[in-house]
């Protein structure tokens, strides 16, 4: 991911009380046993699963959710969420805050992310992806005929991949445009017939009396900071999340039509859940 988009007014400054250096070592320790400890039996059910069932992943992906919904209790964030999810071929799209919208979206639904390439090298980061079974993008032209069949194969396995098209984070107020080039891989011959794209909008509702943009994660801020803020945060708010109904691919006319309409399913779901009052997780 890209955390790239440039905000009018600067972030608040991180300030971490003595109280709050506590909350960060309680929050801390349970969410590196929830993380690191899933993540090992994880890679010990992939042992058997990878042989067996192949791309199928019939097993892991629940100890994903399991990790992802209970991170969210371990923070204190309260999760709610409304729609039916798609049980149809295809992928899913969502307007994208922070590195939280990755345990929001993984906490209902079973999905896999795709990412650019140069997250696999991230530390700590890559190696979660990498066993999560994120799909990798590069961005070399030469790798094009053989990035679009990876993308067929795990499409064609039945998975949900999931992108964010605004290609970067933000304060979470807003909704970028969405880009149109990953889009362009769903028009493929073999696959257009048979896919669909479920839009879904996700926000994030700061805690009681704090800034609306308390979860957003956007220009120079390091990821190390942001989570210090969270995790030290005595009073927590709430993520909300809408999943609309599905677009068929064949459907729409290109790849330009269906970014703009995903987008628009995405920006109005999203006005409306920051209009409204949360109700309680």
């Amino acid at each position: 991911m890209s955390v790239s988009w440039q905000s009018e007014t600067p972030p608040e400054p991180i300030r971490v009380s003595g109280r709050g250096w506590l909350r960060v070592a309680l929050r801390g320790t349970l969410l590196a046993v929830l993380v690191f400890g899933c993540l090992l039996l994880l890679l010990l059910v992939r042992l058997f699963e990878r042989p067996f069932c192949g791309l199928h992943r019939p097993l892991t992906p629940f100890i994903t959710m399991f990790v992802c919904r209970n991170a969210f209790r371990i923070m204190g964030i309260g999760f709610t969420a409304h729609g039916e999810i798609m049980d149809c071929p295809g992928i899913v799209v969502a307007n994208h805050s922070s590195w939280l919208d990755i345990f929001a979206l993984n906490a209902r639904k079973r999905i896999y992310f795709v990412s650019k390439s140069e997250v696999a090298g991230w530390p700590g980061i890559g190696w979660l992806a990498r066993a999560t079974g994120t799909v990798f993008i590069a961005r070399d032209p030469r790798q094009a005929a053989e990035q679009k069949k990876i993308f067929s194969d795990r499409l064609k396995a039945g998975h949900k991949l999931l992108f964010f098209p605004e290609g970067t984070s933000t304060d979470g107020l807003r909704v970028l445009p969405f880009k149109t080039t990953l889009f362009a891989s769903l028009f493929e011959p073999d696959l257009r017939d048979i896919l669909h794209v479920q839009p879904v909008s996700v926000v994030f509702h700061a805690p009681k009396g704090g800034e609306p943009r308390f979860y957003g994660w956007w220009g120079d801020m390091d990821f190390g900071g942001h989570l210090l803020k969270v995790l030290s945060a005595e009073r927590q708010g709430q993520v909300e999340l809408t999943y609309h109904p599905p677009i068929k691919v064949s459907e729409v006319g290109d790849r330009k039509a269906l970014a703009a309409a995903c987008e628009v399913v995405v920006r109005t779901g999203h006005a409306g859940l920051r209009r409204a009052v949360p109700k309680p997780a």
